[in-house]
């Protein structure tokens, strides 16, 4: 319970509509006003679920309303990661260890429930990673990339707010050509237009496509899953 005795409030934050309607699902919530919100109590706790959009700006700025406008407990930030590594395509990872790429700023998330972090991700704005930088950073420890957890961390921990990281692997670093980047509009969604113009000037590139839309799917809905038990054994 918090101190005002209400219900323990978790923040969860997704950076995708595609992140996002998963953990809607598994936690049964309800729209709360506009359709990035979600409500809704789940294992006792109260849940309150936003959208980042995709990188570190819109992360931060989400963060930022949402620890504004809500008086929250605790953050979660739940979506899919980019795989390296010793990670496989379908693992999900608690990060014991999130840096900015950018600013090399470690966060270390806190405790919770049962949870036992472990790995590092990095997190950085530049979807295409080449061989010699993947390299290094494998060689450093990482085992995952994502575009949001260092700055949803940032501003959690500027806020004296605990937070933690649930990400699961849907696509390899290397393996996915880092254009694809361009087939989302900034908030997630899906840029069809976008998406039509690379099948006809890439057809080539049409399985691979198929295959990660597959697997990002499957990768959200283990992650939300993963939350959802995650909440529930706290």
């Amino acid at each position: 319970m918090s101190s005002d005795n209400r219900p323990f409030r978790i923040g969860l934050l997704t950076p995708m509509p595609s992140e996002q309607q998963p953990v809607v699902r598994a936690m049964s919530l309800q729209r709360g006003g506009d359709d990035r919100l979600y409500r809704g109590t789940f294992g006792g706790a109260e849940i309150v679920s936003a959208r980042t959009g995709m990188g570190t700006q819109l992360a931060r700025e989400a963060t930022t309303r949402l620890l504004d406008s809500i008086d929250v407990d605790y953050v979660m930030v739940v979506g899919i990661a980019g795989g390296m590594g010793p990670s496989k395509v379908g693992d999900v990872l608690f990060p014991e260890s999130v840096v900015n790429k950018h600013t090399e700023t470690e966060y270390k998330p806190s405790p919770f429930g049962d949870v036992a972090p472990r790995g590092k991700l990095v997190t950085h704005d530049d979807f295409d990673m080449g061989p010699d930088e993947l390299r290094r950073l494998v060689t450093e420890g990482f085992i995952a990339v994502d575009m949001e957890t260092a700055a949803v961390a940032e501003v959690c921990e500027q806020r004296g707010r605990p937070w933690l990281a649930i990400r699961a692997i849907s696509d390899l670093v290397g393996v996915t050509p880092g254009d694809v980047i361009d087939l989302a509009h900034p908030d997630g969604s899906p840029n069809f237009k976008a998406g039509l113009r690379y099948m006809v000037t890439k057809p080539w590139r049409i399985p691979k496509l198929v295959r990660l839309a597959k697997e990002s799917t499957q990768a959200a809905n283990a992650a939300a899953k993963a939350a959802a038990r995650t909440v529930l054994a706290r």
